[in-house]
């Protein structure tokens, strides 16, 4: 009774209709309410009505009243607002900022609950809207732009339907350029657009426009720039683009021949420094860093040269008991150093590596201990040497343990042979 009360005191064409329209705010604040007003005959055609109407400050508490609704959880009051849907889009070219703000973040809200609500936005043109959006000056509409594009290129139907749209528009260089100058222009839009990117990168295996833009470049770049921050005092918030950033550059590795791109030795500097600035508040791009070691090191003789060169083996040997996903993702950049060869193999020696894996051999984590043994088996290959000083420290009982364990025993037995005839023994 109460929801209709507050629907006839909208409709009535009193002088208060604005106070009704601010009563009708506060009351879709709740769900149940949200979900009863839907339920009303007339309430959403009401809703429109104001919504178009020529009054500003109806139309702005109608706008309000729309974004209340948006935030439902529920899929029945995502659909009811469909009737509004190309009435936001046409005015997001709007008047005032806030009233295009409300509008941005009222589709960003409809877009996650409803796949219905995403089939109607594409062909009323959601996607030229938005590239004509994001070249405004304004950071709280960029900030917008970048909200609903990041919950559209999500949806479970993005890569077929949505990211094709995409790459097709202006939007990617206008991404890319917001992302790379988020120092200067701002840092809120910059992450929003970042998280589109790395959207875009992990879910469309064909990155040809990306690449073309000069991404590689462009977001190394960026990185050098967030670290030489790092070494100013890193500003509040600086790893919620870091995040993106790595996970951006990780997968174009990942997915493209990038040999020769970016092959820049400041790039490892960056990394490491980014790792000892987070390492103990935000342990989480401990990971995102690693990961992206990994990748640069994987076919890349440059960047094993390079880590080994600028003495950096250090402070990687140092992140080896960091966390689980740690001790993984360093002893795989080690393998990816080792695998070069004898050289490589004795400049890893020369740190004292061989007592710091004894006991990773007694982890319970079996991808750890399996990971241990390809980097002894690669060491032991190229410089027989090691297996008898592996043997000194006791590395054959270590090795003897795993006889047992299926998955790990044909490994450690072939690394035991090796321990007794060292390869090039007599």
């Amino acid at each position: 009774g109460q929801v209709l009360e507050l629907l006839r005191g909208v409709q009535r064409g009193s002088e208060d209709r604005k106070q009704s329209l601010g009563r009708l705010r506060w009351a879709l604040q709740n769900e149940e309410t949200q979900q009863k007003f839907v339920r009303l005959d007339g309430s959403i055609r009401t809703l429109t009505g104001l919504f178009t109407s020529s009054l500003a400050d109806l139309q702005l508490e109608a706008a309000r009243c729309l974004h209340e609704l948006s935030h439902s959880s529920v899929p029945t009051v995502a659909e009811a607002c469909l009737p509004v849907t190309s009435y936001l889009l046409t005015y997001l070219s709007g008047h005032s900022l806030e009233f295009t703000e409300l509008c941005l973040y009222t589709l960003g809200n409809l877009v996650v609950e409803s796949e219905a609500v995403r089939k109607q936005l594409l062909p009323q043109g959601i996607i030229p809207v938005l590239a004509s959006c994001i070249q405004s000056p304004h950071e709280a509409v960029l900030e917008g732009v970048g909200y609903v594009l990041s919950q559209l290129l999500q949806a479970k139907e993005a890569p077929t339907e949505i990211i094709p749209l995409v790459l097709d528009s202006v939007l990617p260089q206008h991404m890319l350029r917001l992302v790379c100058s988020g120092l200067k222009a701002g840092m809120g839009a910059a992450v929003e657009f970042a998280w589109c990117l790395h959207y875009i990168i992990c879910r469309h295996k064909d990155n040809v426009v990306l690449l073309a833009l000069g991404a590689m470049p462009a977001l190394t770049s960026l990185l050098l720039d967030l670290a030489s921050e790092i070494l100013q005092g890193a500003p509040e918030g600086l790893e919620l683009l870091v995040c993106p950033v790595l996970r951006c550059l990780s997968n174009l590795l990942a997915q493209t021949d990038c040999q020769g791109q970016g092959q820049d030795g400041r790039l490892l500097i960056a990394l490491f420094l980014i790792l000892q600035c987070f390492l103990q508040q935000h342990s989480f791009l401990v990971q995102e860093c690693l990961w992206l070691l990994n990748n640069l090191t994987a076919d890349d003789p440059f960047f094993c040269s390079a880590l080994l060169s600028l003495d950096l083996l250090p402070a990687l040997l140092q992140l080896l008991t960091c966390s689980q996903m740690a001790t993984v993702l360093v002893l795989t950049v080690l393998c990816n150093i080792a695998e070069k060869g004898p050289l490589q193999c004795q400049q890893l020696l020369h740190q004292p590596l061989l007592p710091q894996l004894l006991p990773l051999l007694a982890l319970p984590d079996p991808e750890a201990v399996g990971q241990c043994l390809e980097l002894l088996h690669l060491l032991f290959l190229h410089c027989p040497e090691a297996a008898a000083d592996f043997t000194m420290h006791g590395g054959h009982q270590a090795l003897e343990q795993h006889q047992s364990t299926p998955e790990l025993q044909e490994r450690a037995q072939a690394l035991l042979d090796m321990v007794r005839h060292p390869p090039g023994a007599s």
